[in-house]
């Protein structure tokens, strides 16, 4: 953590104009950890400038440079996910088991599909009319992460910024700094030329915002909540520059009948829980044919009680702590307005688990005769709560399932596969992940509705970073 109070800018660790200095907690123990400075406007704009300039050269390498300097990225970031596994469970409770397998894997994946997918991208095409269509590099962005998935998130944006020669200021979230330092010395260590990556530090009102409105940056590429996305939006409005919003969820699970209702069910709460709760596509919503549903609430009820809480810095499958005590506060307020609401408290319930008195850890819970219209089911929860809600029939329970301002990932359970296909056509949301179906590296991903726009991942993030020229020869 020698890098943390420095910015990476122009190829090179720097001390920050501002002074602003900003504690690094760890969940668990609810200890300082480290601390980082939090930048200001004139920081931005010296890592602007040096974008900038980088983009004059990076802009015109070709593709095969930078397939090659993709690959020795590969191979630095091979030789950091332990380092980058440890930070996660540190500066945001992630259980190292989880945080090696999932949250550190994720950079190699999504850098693996972008690889790919840039092998098989043409540059340069001929159209029906004969006209040539190019593809180019849009030019300096601005990339701001959340701390959820920090690496995650990290490598959809970097990675394909580099693959298609952009020049990028990275904002990680200031609460999970540390991994997004690995990743700076990662890039460094491959051999980025000067100025192609930066990272700031900062916060969404002064960096980020600084970030949206900047006149010299041609693109923003953020994730985080709807809020925050649509503030983005509006600072990025006056320079009318390409705007991508990966925001918030309230995933359905609809469950048929028809499907195997132990593997499917107990696995569809294993789901909702992993990360704590705290993805943004996590299947919160438990939509249940009537005529399974008391024999549902039994499977479901078995695997909450089976799920561990424990020690993020121990291997295993348990869960850790909620990332920092604004979002435990806010998981308990949503927990006791669903029992105000009158859903039934199936498990778990408000408070911390037993023998967890220090770190921000909550108990997995299940809400079931839940009705669409409450705020648990409507609301982005972010923590390991799940709400069960019937339906009589495939069309009640496609209503219900569309019935939000959400449209990031759908949930199906089915043992038929025509029903299958025909329901999840009807579905409003950017992936429907059918019977335990997972999310594969190098497939876009990104939602309908108020869950965003664009698309990242493999060769539709692509081409989020570049601009269409047509060139009309006479």
């Amino acid at each position: 953590m020698d890098n943390l109070k420095n910015f990476y800018i122009d190829g090179a660790w720097v001390s920050p104009q501002s002074d602003q200095v900003f504690p690094v907690m760890n969940p668990a123990t609810e200890q300082q950890v480290g601390e980082i400075i939090l930048g200001n406007t004139e920081d931005v704009n010296r890592a602007v400038a040096a974008a900038k300039k980088a983009f004059v050269t990076f802009s015109r390498t070709t593709q095969a440079e930078r397939l090659l300097l993709l690959e020795l990225l590969l191979k630095a970031t091979q030789g950091r996910l332990e380092d980058l596994a440890h930070a996660m469970s540190t500066e945001m409770g992630a259980p190292i088991t989880m945080a090696r397998e999932a949250q550190a894997d994720a950079a190699v994946g999504h850098l693996s599909g972008y690889i790919e997918a840039l092998t098989t991208l043409e540059e340069r095409t001929t159209l029906a009319n004969g006209d040539t269509q190019l593809r180019e590099p849009i030019g300096v962005c601005g990339l701001i992460t959340p701390w959820n998935w920090p690496v995650n998130q990290i490598a959809l944006k970097v990675v394909p910024a580099l693959a298609t020669g952009c020049t990028c200021i990275l904002k990680p979230s200031e609460h999970t700094p540390i991994s997004a330092a690995i990743y700076a010395e990662i890039i460094h260590e491959a051999g980025y030329p000067a100025g192609v990556f930066n990272l700031i530090h900062g916060d969404g009102p002064t960096v980020g915002a600084a970030l949206s409105r900047h006149r010299d940056i041609q693109m923003i590429s953020f994730t985080g909540s709807t809020r925050a996305g649509t503030a983005v939006t509006k600072d990025a409005a006056e320079t009318v520059k390409r705007v991508t919003l990966e925001l918030g969820g309230k995933s359905p699970n609809l469950v048929f009948a028809d499907c195997d209702l132990e593997a499917r069910v107990t696995a569809s709460v294993q789901e909702c829980f992993f990360n704590t709760g705290q993805s943004c596509d996590a299947p919160t919503r438990l939509l249940v044919e009537r005529s399974c549903y008391d024999e549902v609430l039994e499977i479901a009820c078995r695997a909450a009680l089976a799920q561990e809480v424990g020690d993020p810095s121990a291997d295993g499958d348990h869960l850790g702590p909620l990332f920092d005590k604004i979002q435990f506060d806010r998981v308990q307020a949503l927990i006791q307005i669903g029992i105000d609401e009158g859903a039934r408290l199936l498990v778990g319930g408000t408070g911390k688990p037993e023998g967890f008195e220090t770190g921000w850890y909550t108990k997995p819970t299940v809400f079931a005769d839940v009705c669409n219209s409450m705020r648990i089911a409507q609301e982005e929860i972010f923590g390991p709560v799940l709400v069960i809600i019937p339906f009589e029939d495939e069309s009640e329970a496609i209503a219900i399932a569309n019935d939000t301002p959400y449209g990031l990932a759908a949930y199906l359970q089915t043992g038929d596969p025509v029903r299958a296909e025909r329901v999840a056509a009807l579905l409003l949301a950017g992936a429907v992940h059918i019977n335990g179906g997972g999310f594969n590296y190098g497939s876009p991903f990104g939602g309908y509705k108020q869950s965003g726009n664009g698309r990242e991942g493999g060769e539709k993030g692509l081409e989020d970073y570049q601009e269409i020229k047509t060139l009309h020869f006479g």
